[in-house]
């Protein structure tokens, strides 16, 4: 039977939406993420050779100024520039956010991810008009030339109106953020911050935005409760234990691997899946988070600078000098909230356990069908997008590629960073002696040839749109789902993967 044609469009334009806010969000992200390490070292300078630091400094304490105000806005507008237009994109960025930085007294971080893009998308624009129409021996020149005109230019528009009016924005911001601290309003940041982290825009609001006013108020209090709003590992932790003791038996057992990945590696994404078998309990992460951020401001707590990833060994790294135990406690109250809350929606697993392990392929099912959905388009069924799902995984790309073919296999994820990581990293010793090259990659980079890619199921439709004629093989669970052993058995023995 068919899906009403109303009911098919409002699931395209649904998943439509969702993969444009994802997009958007990745790609903000996707400016931050690469450079993250140096954000690190930023803020564990900061945290040893301040006056207040662990190892009071003043000569090393001289680096952390300059790397907050130049190094690290000039390294994301690199990276933004890059990823519009390569090398000659990197350098006009780099060029376009000093720029902003000229202009003004705080850090430009949102400076450096407004006009690195901008500058590089213009002289993309600028190398396609007169590709083909430079006189043979000139080529070195009028790249260089064009790029270092339209560079001034940009560090001119930087300096006079882009970064007056950013500075203009993030003092708004941190109005805004002050007002919701100062009316013990901040907790409900939780509201909009963990439904948004399932739907895989976590790096874009803990980086893309959270970061850069975190490291802007670092500099000024020594440091931030801005970096533990989406970075707390204590309501994922609360929700994996819950599903332990309270959720369906047949996903107990790899739990506890998500419990060890998720509160010492800290990657958040492999507790995402939970929520969406359970759409419930969502509201079980909210108020763990905003038990977390209320904790926090009760300690006066925060972190020097982001942790990253938000593991409980990250905190411990970036957490100022004596303020250990309140970084510790907002993370135990997240923890224990988000459990309590997540075991009541369980019911305390009273008469849960039978009926939630019969719902349990029905749960996976769901969102194969909305992913199935999504790429059949008007035409397809609900019975033709449910033939494609097998309770943990499902391929619902209508394509297929032998398995003694796959020369690469390509793990994505939103940012490329963390769950495509780990991904990857198992799937090449298990791949290694089949030939096969594994590599991670931000969704928006997958690589238009793509032959075979893995995914989450929510980021499927986007690998699709970018590759379109890769084989998508998308999968519920970070740690054993059955697609990891389905694509592994089918390249051993050389079955068909479709």
């Amino acid at each position: 039977m068919s899906l009403p044609d109303a009911t098919q469009n409002k699931n395209l334009e649904g998943s439509s939406a969702r993969a444009r806010v994802q997009r958007f969000g990745g790609y903000l992200a996707g400016m931050i993420m690469p450079n993250i390490g140096a954000f690190i070292a930023w803020g564990l300078i900061t945290a040893l050779f301040i006056p207040d630091g662990w190892l009071p400094n003043e000569s090393l304490a001289a680096l952390v100024g300059p790397t907050i105000t130049y190094l690290l806005p000039i390294l994301i507008g690199y990276t933004g520039g890059r990823m519009v237009h390569g090398q000659r994109g990197a350098v006009i960025g780099a060029l376009a956010t000093m720029g902003a930085i000229a202009s003004a007294e705080v850090p430009m971080f949102l400076g450096a991810m407004v006009m690195s893009p901008l500058a590089a998308f213009i002289l993309k624009k600028f190398d396609k008009a007169i590709d083909g129409r430079v006189p043979s021996g000139f080529e070195m020149l009028v790249d260089n030339f064009s790029l270092g005109i339209l560079g001034a230019v940009m560090a001119i528009l930087g300096r006079l109106g882009i970064g007056p009016i950013v500075e203009v924005l993030v003092g708004w911001l941190g109005s805004g953020v002050g007002w919701l601290v100062n009316n013990s309003l901040l907790p409900l940041a939780s509201v909009f911050i963990e439904p948004a982290k399932v739907l895989f825009l976590n790096n874009a609001i803990n980086h893309g935005v959270l970061s850069p006013l975190g490291a802007a108020e670092s500099q000024e209090l020594g440091k931030s409760i801005l970096f533990m709003l989406e970075s707390n590992p204590g309501p994922g932790l609360g929700l994996l234990l819950a599903f332990i003791f309270f959720g369906p038996t047949k996903l107990r057992g790899a739990t506890w691997g998500s419990v060890i990945i998720h509160f010492f590696g800290g990657i958040h994404e492999i507790y995402f899946p939970y929520i969406l078998m359970k759409p419930r309990m969502i509201l079980a992460t909210i108020a763990g988070g905003a038990t977390g951020i209320a904790t926090a401001q009760l300690f006066n707590a925060g972190l020097v600078g982001p942790a990253s990833p938000g593991s409980i060994i990250a905190y411990t790294l970036v957490a100022p000098r004596g303020e250990i135990l309140g970084v510790y406690a907002a993370v135990l109250a997240a923890t224990v909230v988000s459990f309590v809350v997540a075991a009541l929606l369980f019911g305390f697993g009273r008469g849960k356990d039978v009926a939630d392990d019969a719902a349990l392929p029905t749960a996976h099912e769901e969102v194969a069908k909305e992913s199935a959905t999504t790429v059949a388009g008007p035409s397809g069924t609900t019975e033709a997008a449910a033939a494609g799902t097998a309770a943990a995984s499902t391929t619902v790309a209508a394509r297929s590629i032998a398995g003694n073919d796959v020369d690469r296999l390509i793990i994505a994820c939103d940012a490329g960073m963390g769950s495509s990581v780990m991904v990857a990293g198992a799937m090449k010793k298990k791949l290694a002696p089949h030939g096969v090259t594994v590599v991670h990659s931000p969704v928006n980079e997958v690589p238009s040839d793509a032959e075979l890619v893995m995914c989450q199921s929510g980021l499927a439709p986007r690998v699709r749109a970018i590759a379109p004629e890769a084989v998508v093989v998308t999968f519920e669970q970070f740690v054993g789902d059955p697609a990891f052993a389905r694509v592994e058995n089918a390249i051993k023995n050389g079955e068909t993967i479709e």
